[in-house]
């Protein structure tokens, strides 16, 4: 092989391994953008269960309120109920 054919075969060789190279590289940028994201979706999914665990909190707090208000509501209407009928007793004596 000539000393030209050597020549132009190193040019060949050195611009393929440039593309493999540049290849490489947009993989390396295109995964550690993939990582980023993938970071910041696990950041967001972890805020979100914490929201998540600090509402169903809020909300069992809500529910027994609620259960109280309404047991508190149906004594004092027993209450009245019992009221109302003492005073037609007296009344009616």
């Amino acid at each position: 092989m000539s000393e030209s054919g050597q020549q132009d075969g190193m040019e060949a060789a050195n611009g393929r391994f440039d593309q493999a190279m540049a290849r490489l590289d947009a993989s390396v940028k295109n995964l550690n953008g993939r990582i980023r994201q993938l970071n910041r979706m696990e950041v967001d999914t972890q805020r979100l269960v914490t929201e998540r665990a600090r509402l169903a909190t809020e909300l069992d707090k809500a529910a027994a309120r609620a259960k109280r208000l309404d047991d508190s509501a149906h004594d004092v209407s027993r209450r009245l109920v019992e009221a109302m009928e003492t005073v037609r007793e007296v009344l009616a004596k």
